[in-house]
């Protein structure tokens, strides 16, 4: 197994509670631990399984000795490996432990393991399975100590959600100071580290929003080829990802504009300086932190479906558009996310526009998430449900 993730957002601590006892190794990138990248073999020969292999991507000389263990003995569940970065070492693993390694993607805390009830299954398999029986079960919402603004300023890391918050700010800063120096200096493809971290800061200002490398490239002095190797950075580290937009025509849709996101609205927030959770209440980025949280839960929710869902955004070229699409089984699942306690019906029009401009689509009850009290009509077709709901 196979474990690309963040940094901080407990691999460690869940593989260890996991497998209580398994022997672990956590490699680094300066010393050679226990001599594994100059002797894998009489490294392996040392460790007994289940072995957990922490940070891989700093002994990517165990791969091929792995292979030929795990060729030999095909017993699942042998060898777990975990990483921050994807590139070099997960090519190499796809390549050569092709057949016989599962991938598991882990990210920072979703709402339901805040709150600390996660049994049932989660409000999003339910909307996907039947919208209609969905709302006729009265969905609840979670319990939560802390406010909205306070949610999205602490974030989802699990350390960020137990810290005080007069120290949450140091956290963030030495998060962002050990990502830029270490994470990203390993690449190599970094020339200038102080500028590089201006362009952290400038995509977290720039979550929810399309993603425009000329303007990224314009904003500090750079081009757009290295704008768009800068974010794939991010990317391989798991500071950010993008949802496709959608298109009817299926060439287009390749080469449509995505939507970029931020990783977690905690780092966001600390980025753009934004001091307190009071100090959100009223900041121009309130919204697209929202939609940052909401996208986020929801590709959490998503990766634990049998059936995963593919996300998509959509915009007309009049300027009509839909935050987010899941599209399963041939069928559009359109969500609008919006950060107001009073959701209308003009906070459909998108989907209205959507419906009107494809219909032959198959597209569901239309969705708007967000800190409402609970279900709100909004149409015949279109419904507001809180954005924390509990599974069931």
């Amino acid at each position: 197994m196979w474990s690309p993730v963040p940094r901080q957002v407990g691999k460690t601590t869940f593989v260890q509670h996991v497998l209580e006892g398994a022997d672990t190794v956590v490699f680094d990138p300066v010393v050679d631990v226990e001599n594994a990248r100059a002797e894998p073999e009489l490294f392996l020969d040392h460790h007994r399984t289940p072995l957990f292999l922490d940070e891989i991507e700093y002994a990517p000389e165990l791969v091929p000795a792995l292979k030929r263990r795990i060729d030999q003995n095909r017993a699942p569940g042998q060898y777990i490996l975990s990483g921050s970065q994807q590139w070099e070492v997960l090519r190499t693993l796809a390549e050569s432990l092709a057949g016989r390694v599962v991938f598991l993607d882990l990210e920072g805390f979703c709402l339901a393991e805040i709150a600390q009830q996660t049994t049932g299954a989660s409000w999003l398999e339910h909307w996907l399975t039947d919208p209609d029986a969905y709302l006729a079960s009265r969905p609840q919402r979670l319990p939560d100590a802390r406010s909205l603004y306070e949610r999205l300023w602490r974030g989802f890391m699990p350390e960020a959600d137990l810290l005080a918050a007069d120290v949450l700010a140091d956290f963030h800063s030495a998060y962002q100071r050990t990502y830029i120096e270490r994470d990203a200096r390993l690449l190599g493809r970094v020339d200038d580290w102080q500028e590089f971290g201006r362009f952290f800061r400038l995509a977290a200002a720039l979550t929810a929003q399309e993603v425009n490398y000329s303007q990224l490239g314009r904003n500090l002095g750079l081009s757009p080829q290295t704008a768009r190797r800068w974010l794939q950075i991010l990317t391989a580290t798991f500071q950010w990802h993008e949802v496709p937009a959608w298109s009817g025509n299926t060439l287009k849709r390749v080469s449509a504009t995505p939507k970029g996101y931020i990783a977690d609205t905690g780092i966001a927030a600390a980025a753009m300086r934004i001091s307190s959770p009071s100090a959100l209440a009223d900041h121009p980025a309130l919204g697209a932190l929202f939609e940052t949280a909401v996208v986020g839960e929801i590709r959490r929710l998503s990766s634990v479906l049998s059936s995963k869902p593919v996300l998509h955004h959509w915009r007309s070229h009049g300027g009509a558009e839909v935050d987010l699409f899941l599209e399963r089984d041939g069928t559009l699942f359109p969500i609008e996310i919006k950060v107001t306690a009073r959701p209308t019906r003009n906070d459909v029009r998108g989907i209205a526009a959507f419906r009107a401009t494809y219909p032959n689509q198959r597209i569901a009850r239309g969705l708007v998430l967000a800190p409402v009290a609970g279900v709100t009509p909004l149409t015949e077709n279109d419904t507001a449900l809180p954005w924390d709901l509990a599974p069931r």
